[in-house]
Formats: C-alpha cells, sequence, structure tokens
C-alpha cells in the first residue's frame, strides 16, 4: 500500500522492495534482504512485526541508508516490556534518523512521496501548510478536509523515539516553501527542543497553529498511554506557547481555519473588522459571537454614513455589523458599491457573511453576483476581505477556489472564523511585542527547564511561615512589623509593634491556620492577646499538641485587593510562576495566570492586567486605584528568588500578598516555602 501512495501521486524516484518470501511487489522486483540493495536508500518504510524491526533498523543504519519509518506498535507505549523494546531500536537507530515507532509515517505532497500505507486526501503542492501529527489517524482526516487547506508534508510522528517534535519543527523550517506549521500534539518528547524551533519560527515569521490535547487528567492519562509522551501541566503549556507566539486552538475545525488563513492571507494588522449581511438574522449572530471573542467592530466613518445613506432607504440602519438588507440584492453594482464603501473605513479587515445555496436553480445567479461584487470591491480598495459561511458546508469548493483567485478568503463556519481572524491578530501582535521588547528581557527568550523531573524521590521540607517570610525578607518583600515569640513573650511584643495586631500558631503543621483555629484578628491590646493565645491553644491541641512560638504582626488594613503569588514545579518546566486572586478569592472564582521563568516586566504586568482582579486593582467603582507597580516588583522579587533556589525550591505560596493604595506599596500577609532536603 505504500509503494501505491508512491506510485498513485506520481513519485519519479526508485523504488526498492524488500521481502525475501516475494519475487515482486505492487509490479517492482522484489530484493531478499537489505544487504542485497544496489544502494543504500534515501529512506526506507519498515512493516514488519515489532520483534524483526529492530534487526531491519540495524541493517538500515550499518547500510548507510537517510532514514526509516517504523510501523510497528507495541513500544513504550504500552510501558513494560514495550520500552524495553524501543530502547533497543533507539540503539539500533545510532545516528540515522527514525519516525516512529508506532506511525504511520509521512507525505511529502511537494516531492510526491508517501511513505505511508494508508488513505490520504490532498493533492501536489508548491507550498503551503506542513502538518505534524502524534496521531496517524487524526492527520488522515485532516488531509481529507473539504476546506481548501493545502498540505506541504503531513508527518505522523508516533512514538517520538528519535526524532521528535522539535527535529520536525527544525526540518519544515529549512523548506522555504512551508507557510505555517500545525501540530496535533498529545506530549512533547523534548519540550526544549520545541521551544527552541518554534522561537526560531516565531523569528522567522512562520506561524505554528497547535491543537494539544490533555487539559483534562483523563485526556492526558489517554495521551500518555497512547504514545508515551511526557504531558505535562497544561496550564504551563498555556504560557509556553504564548511565550513562543504559538497559537493554539481547541478544535480540528478551528484548527483547519487557522492553517488556511496563515497560509493564504497572513497574519492580519489588527483586530477591527467590519461584518455585513443581507440578514438581520446574520447581523445578530456575528454580533454576539464577537462579544465573546478578542475581535472589535468600530463604528463605520462620518463620510462611510453618509455614502451609505445615500445608497440605502431610511430603513436601513447603518452600524457595525452591518445588515444591508436586500434592498440591493442581486443587483451586482449596487452591492460592489456598498461593499466598497465599507471597505474605505480604515478597519484591519471586512468580512462577508455568505452561505451559498445548495440547489441548483437560476435564482442562485442573485448568490454569484454577491461574490462578484465582493471580489471587486476588496481589488479596487486592497482591503483584506473575507467570506464566512454560518454553515461549514455552506461554502464549495468551486466557490471557495473563486474566492481565492480573487484574493479573498473563504472561511467555513461562524465560531471558527471568529477564533481564525483572532488568533492571527493575536499572533501579528505577538511578533511586534517581540520585535520591540529588548533582547536583553529576561521574559523574552526562552523559558528555562527543569534539570531533573520533579518527584523524583528526594526528600523535601517544609518551612514555618515566619521562616519562610524571613527568607523572602532578604530578596526584598515587604512583611508586617511583628515578631515570633512564646506565649509568654507575644503580648510584650504586641505591645512594642502598636495595636491592633494579628497572633498566629507557627509551625509546619498550620498551613491552613483558619480553618484550623490557629489564627485570630484585629486584636486591640494585650489582654485579648492573652486570650487569642489560649483560644489558639485549645483549637490545636488536640490534634496538633501545645504550641511553642506564636508571630505576633501589625493588623494591616485598607488594602485595594489580594493576589496569590506562587511557585510550583512541573516535571518538564521546572519551577514556574502562578498569579492570581489570593484570600477568600483563591478556590471561589479560580482566577489566576501561570508564567515560566524567567519572567520580566512587562509578562507579569501583562499576566496581572489579565486576570479578573486587576479591575479592583485600577480602582473599581470609585475605590482607590492599587499599587500595582509594588506588586509588579514583589512578583519579580519572588521570581528572582524561585531562579536562585531553582534546584531545591519545590513550592512556595504567598497568599495573600496585600496589594494597598497606590504609592502605599504591598505586604506579605502569609507565606509557606518548601525546599529539597539537603
Amino acid at each position: 500500500m505504500a509503494i501505491r501512495r508512491c506510485l498513485d501521486m506520481g513519485y519519479e524516484g526508485t523504488i526498492l522492495p524488500v521481502n525475501p518470501k516475494r519475487d515482486t511487489m505492487a509490479g517492482l522486483r522484489c530484493y531478499a534482504s537489505i544487504e542485497d540493495l544496489p544502494s543504500a536508500p534515501d529512506a526506507a518504510f519498515i512493516g514488519v512485526s515489532r520483534e524483526r524491526t529492530r534487526d531491519v533498523v540495524k541493517s538500515l543504519a550499518a547500510a548507510g541508508a537517510g532514514g526509516c519509518v517504523c510501523y510497528a506498535a507495541g513500544y513504550a507505549e504500552i510501558g513494560g516490556e514495550g520500552r524495553v523494546f524501543q530502547e533497543q531500536l533507539i540503539e539500533a537507530a545510532g545516528e540515522m534518523p527514525l519516525v516512529g515507532p508506532n506511525c504511520v509515517g509521512f507525505i511529502n505532497y511537494l516531492d510526491r512521496c508517501a511513505l505511508w500505507p494508508y488513505l490520504f486526501g490532498g493533492g501536489p503542492a508548491e507550498r503551503g501548510v506542513a502538518l505534524i501529527s502524534q496521531s496517524g489517524n487524526i492527520a488522515m482526516n485532516l488531509t481529507m478536509s473539504d476546506r481548501s487547506v493545502r498540505f506541504t508534508h503531513v508527518i505522523g510522528t508516533g512514538n517520538q523515539a528519535v526524532l521528535g517534535a522539535g527535529d520536525y519543527l527544525e526540518a519544515m523550517l529549512e523548506d522555504s516553501r512551508v507557510t505555517v506549521i500545525g501540530m496535533y500534539v498529545e506530549g512533547f518528547d523534548d519540550v526544549e527542543r520545541f521551544s527552541r524551533a518554534a522561537m526560531r519560527a516565531l523569528s522567522k515569521g512562520i506561524p505554528i497553529v497547535v491543537m494539544k490535547m490533555g487539559k483534562t487528567e483523563a485526556a492526558a492519562r489517554q495521551a500518555s498511554s497512547h504514545t508515551n509522551a511526557l504531558v505535562g501541566s497544561d496550564k504551563l503549556y498555556d504560557a509556553l506557547f504564548d511565550r513562543l507566539g504559538v497559537i493554539r486552538v481547541d478544535s480540528l475545525s478551528e484548527f483547519l481555519e487557522c492553517l488556511k488563513m496563515l497560509d493564504r492571507f497572513g497574519p492580519m494588522a489588527g483586530r477591527n473588522i467590519v461584518t455585513l449581511s443581507c440578514s438581520g438574522g446574520e447581523a445578530a449572530m456575528i454580533a454576539d459571537a464577537i462579544e465573546g471573542s478578542d475581535l472589535e467592530t468600530r463604528p463605520f466613518s462620518d463620510a462611510q454614513i453618509a455614502d451609505f445613506a445615500s445608497q440605502f432607504p431610511d430603513y436601513v440602519t447603518v452600524t457595525n455589523p452591518f445588515d444591508y438588507n436586500t434592498s440591493v440584492w442581486g443587483d451586482r453594482e449596487a452591492m460592489e458599491r456598498c461593499f466598497t464603501t465599507a471597505m474605505k473605513g480604515g478597519h484591519d479587515a471586512v468580512l462577508l457573511i455568505y452561505d451559498h445555496p445548495t440547489v441548483n436553480v437560476p435564482e442562485v445567479d442573485e448568490w454569484e453576483r454577491a461574490i462578484d461584487a465582493f471580489i471587486a470591491a476588496h481589488k479596487s480598495t486592497g482591503t483584506p476581505a473575507f467570506v464566512v459561511s454560518t454553515i461549514s458546508e455552506m461554502l464549495p469548493s468551486r466557490t471557495r477556489e473563486r474566492l481565492l483567485a480573487g484574493g479573498v478568503i473563504p472561511l467555513q463556519g461562524l465560531e471558527e472564523a471568529l477564533v481564525a481572524l483572532s488568533a492571527v491578530a493575536w499572533y501579528h501582535t505577538r511578533r511586534n511585542d517581540q520585535a520591540r521588547r529588548s533582547d536583553q528581557a529576561r521574559g523574552t527568550g526562552l523559558p528555562r527547564f527543569a534539570a531533573h523531573p520533579a518527584g523524583s524521590g528526594e526528600k523535601t521540607r517544609l518551612l514555618d511561615e515566619w521562616d519562610s517570610k524571613c527568607m523572602l525578607r532578604d530578596w526584598g518583600l515587604p512583611l508586617p512589623d511583628g515578631s515570633v515569640g512564646t506565649a509568654a513573650e507575644a503580648p510584650k511584643i504586641a505591645d512594642r509593634i502598636g495595636y491592633p495586631v494579628v497572633v498566629k500558631a507557627v509551625g509546619t503543621a498550620f498551613t491552613h491556620k483558619t480553618d484550623q483555629g490557629a489564627v485570630i484578628l484585629d486584636l486591640p491590646g494585650s489582654k485579648e492577646v492573652i486570650d487569642a493565645i489560649d483560644r489558639i491553644s485549645a483549637a490545636v491541641r488536640g490534634d496538633h499538641g501545645p504550641v511553642e512560638r506564636f508571630l505576633v504582626e501589625r493588623m494591616v488594613s485598607g488594602a485595594v485587593a489580594e493576589l496569590i503569588i506562587g511557585i510550583k514545579r512541573d516535571d518538564q518546566f521546572g519551577p514556574a510562576l502562578v498569579i492570581g486572586a489570593g484570600g477568600v478569592l483563591v478556590e471561589l472564582i479560580s482566577d489566576s495566570i501561570s508564567l515560566l521563568l524567567p519572567a520580566d516586566r512587562f509578562s507579569v504586568e501583562t499576566a496581572i492586567d489579565s486576570l479578573k482582579t486587576s479591575k479592583l486593582l485600577k480602582g473599581f467603582r470609585g475605590r482607590p486605584a492599587g499599587d500595582i507597580k509594588a506588586a509588579v516588583d514583589a512578583v519579580l522579587a519572588i521570581a528572582a528568588f524561585a531562579e536562585h533556589n531553582w534546584d531545591r525550591l519545590v513550592e512556595l505560596d504567598v497568599n495573600p500578598l496585600m496589594v494597598m493604595p497606590e504609592g502605599q506599596g504591598v505586604v506579605v500577609a502569609d507565606a509557606l516555602i518548601r525546599l529539597s532536603s539537603d
């Protein structure tokens, strides 16, 4: 079957079948062994059992073959003995590139060859999209989609025993005919190498679109069992993709529309769009859909409104989205004038909502005139133009090809189209940000990766709140005025620092003080401090014995907002930064964002601004604005602490970081640090 695929594509090179039990295969002479071949092959497809594949790979490597595809399964994806077989396979390959195992191989549409044993769609191409997929079946289905995506390469990576995502990316970046790279990913064999290749792609202006599985625990387990790939934290992959300028999508339809748009059009300069439709229903649909997207529909200019007023009766309301009504429907010249006026307002793109009839009757000519008018308006103005169907199948191939020939991009499915438009606008912004930001900015380049997997068996030690705070104070983190002492010393500490105060039990057992009854707030005098110590001691004595140390701190009030700043260690990424709404809101609203280290000021500012709680920090409903600069400084100090303690920091939580009104700084109200034992 793999031979037939090459012949069907028109491959003009030499094909050398090897099979000791056959004289011919697919009409070609068979050789009994690799050693009998007249020359070393440039590439080989190995379709034998797992047990025999290792020996074939070894023979190919010895013969000097350029590389091979290993079709057989039963390797590391099944664990146990499969891992042993995979290690043996890697050893047998030596320096020879190997695709798989547990894969279907690859298709090269540019050079018309396929080491691929199943069916696939698409046809010869001169430039377009390279697809790298850990699932061969999904790759096959994508090639058969009816969405005008032109593929240059399709690669099924399988287990990535030898070649991984980074290798394939690097190869595609060497081919000037590849305009965009799509990846269906379950996990990465080498996330650092992938990142280096992705950063190179960003600098070259070759967009990468990723559909990554593993958002849920069930999906992550399934992905791991399928390919034995390291799945990692999904939120940290979001942070990685954002840093590298990689577009992430959530469905195959969105995936294909993004690939098509980036290949056929390229990045969009901005997010300001005009939408046109001849139906109030479609205008309402697009208005609702845009509301939930990153796009915007700015009003028409005064000149445009005046021009529209001269074209339409009074009952047509000129707004964006614009329902141009049926008063000009079927009149090609009137529609062209309408579309041309819409394209003269300085918007970044104009969308025509259009579903082509599925019936073959004379009236369909009216729809054809609309297409002709839109293409003509685009050609006369040069404004980026898109035709969007509300239902994907209602933009047939013939219509799409006609649009593409006229320089108009067909997008299929309303929601998918808006995702694609938002994504490519984001990519343009991300590239510009990368160019503007200093090359020396620590958060603009590659993240730092784990030197060894977390949870590798080392023992850890938890620091209590006071010891944790003291470590952070040495890195410039501001603490409330206070100190630690015995029950007898606590009232004296309170008298010294001034009232009101907070009293807390100190010890590694007190990680949830409020729930444990181990903290009492807003104590106005020494009598209340003594009473609080008794109450805390009684609350925790049954579970933790007598409390030996108490932390007494000056009560901090008047905070504009509370943040949680955390460091969580990940298998692939090492210590990673988490910023979110703190205090009681941590579990209530799940408002957080993750950043990889190192992080720079721009990244931290952007992260904080993306939080829901940022509204409080900016001054919500007349309340004072928070000291955002001080909050950013505190986050950067925690990030610097994490980098300094990279190999031993397991976990860190500052919750809450109390953000005071602008100019009054921030305060670390509580902290926890866990380190690996020396």
